[in-house]
């Protein structure tokens, strides 16, 4: 399955500030996170963001929240944002049959909303470069439950040259200057 800006939504799950600085590459995942969000923004794909008991683990990290524009940020207690009512509901009521998940961690949050999303019936992928989580170790234990479960992996790139589909115009110019 390709992926297709029109059928395409993005998730941003739990990238804050007192998550941030026990993550295992951190700073790679916030980059990668913030070019997935500039370049849904610039495509017309929905962002979606949840923060994970945000009276204890603090707000969507600023760099990303400058980057939010009108996306919601959504409050969870549950691990899976599939299993957060408020959440399903925006996800189900945008109409958009995939959607791309990245943020922390890897082997827990972004799983359990990979995985119920996907019992759901969409069409779920995950961006390996755009999640992480404390240990290194937990990321591959993640990325084989996504493998085995029919779960998508992506890298940033994929997915950004996916949603673009064609090179020569506008969106394209502006966007591959955010790959490095």
């Amino acid at each position: 399955m390709l992926l297709n800006r029109a059928h395409g939504q993005l998730l941003i799950v739990d990238v804050q500030e007192r998550l941030l600085p026990a993550m295992h590459e951190g700073e790679r995942m916030v980059e990668r996170c913030g070019i997935l969000m500039q370049a849904a923004q610039r495509l017309g794909v929905p962002v979606t963001i949840s923060e994970q008991y945000k009276k204890g683990l603090g707000p969507t990290i600023a760099r990303l929240d400058n980057l939010k524009g009108d996306a919601p940020v959504l409050e969870k207690m549950h691990f899976s944002c599939a299993a957060d009512a408020g959440i399903v509901s925006r996800v189900q009521g945008l109409n958009k049959r995939q959607l791309v998940i990245a943020g922390i961690e890897s082997h827990v949050c972004v799983l359990q909303s990979a995985l119920g999303f996907k019992a759901m019936g969409l069409e779920v992928v995950v961006v390996a470069d755009a999640t992480t989580s404390r240990k290194p170790e937990s990321v591959d234990l993640a990325l084989g439950r996504y493998r085995a479960a029919g779960v998508g992996v992506v890298n940033t790139e994929m997915a950004l040259f996916e949603w673009l589909h064609v090179a020569g115009t506008p969106e394209f110019k502006d966007l591959s200057k955010l790959i490095k």
